[in-house]
């Protein structure tokens, strides 16, 4: 028997909607990889910003600095940005996504609106509240913002924060200018949930002032956070790491 004669234009119209639609395939894989992927910015490194900042302030003075007293945050140090390394004032988060035709990503979000203030005597911290105005978190993808929004509830509990619970040791290497490392204790609140943590800090002073970054990595459930989701988005970390670095002046 034999087979019925292909018709030419039928052919020729199917691989034309065939070849257009594997364009519009490759366009939307190529937008959602502009809009969703690419660098993340650096985690928190305090050799990186101390070094850029020390460079922008040097005032050639090489006085030593009493660490003793009462330090506050500082908003009006360094340049604020999140799509790249910054050296200014900020809270924040970091969290593994998988993306629709990407694979794995880092979304970043940070906040430079952080207020409060440290207290060290004789060599010790003895107090530290930070806050942390989660309304003004921004990511490096604008587009996942008002989820963020959403995810942790902000519009009933705008703030963060920490609160240090136990006074730590700094050592006398902390008054000579070098870095310290020490593990803060205290208790961290997000959306209005309160849970015991423990932050890893690094801390120096640079020029007159205090430079502190610090890192914990937190459970979204603990603080009933519902991780954001979108289109794009096939799956994100149940959890995710919190970091903050932060400008201290003298009251």
């Amino acid at each position: 028997m034999t087979p019925p004669e292909e018709n030419p234009r039928m052919s020729r119209k199917t691989v034309l909607i065939v070849s257009i639609g594997l364009i519009g395939v490759g366009v939307g894989a190529a937008l959602i990889f502009w809009f969703f992927a690419g660098d993340a910015p650096a985690e928190v490194d305090l050799a990186e910003t101390a070094s850029e900042i020390a460079d922008d302030t040097d005032n050639g003075s090489s006085q030593p600095v009493d660490i003793e007293g009462t330090w506050t945050i500082d908003n009006t140090v360094g340049t604020f940005t999140v799509e790249e390394e910054t050296t200014a004032t900020f809270a924040g988060f970091r969290v593994e996504e998988e993306l629709t035709s990407i694979g794995s990503n880092t979304a970043v979000g940070r906040t430079p609106d952080v207020g409060g203030s440290i207290t060290i005597e004789n060599g010790t911290l003895t107090s530290a509240t930070i806050t942390a105005d989660l309304t003004g978190i921004v990511s490096d993808e604008s587009r996942r913002d008002g989820a963020i929004q959403r995810s942790l509830g902000t519009a009933s509990n705008p703030e963060a924060t920490f609160t240090l619970t136990e006074p730590i040791e700094l050592g006398a290497e902390a008054n000579g200018g070098d870095s310290v490392e020490v593990t803060a204790s205290g208790e961290l609140t997000i959306n209005g949930v309160t849970n015991p943590v423990e932050i890893t800090l690094e801390a120096q002073l640079v020029d007159t002032m205090i430079l502190v970054t610090g890192t914990t990595d937190i459970s979204f459930a603990d603080y009933e956070v519902v991780a954001p989701t979108a289109p794009v988005v096939l799956s994100v970390e149940d959890h995710g790491t919190v970091e903050v670095q932060l400008w201290l002046a003298r009251l």
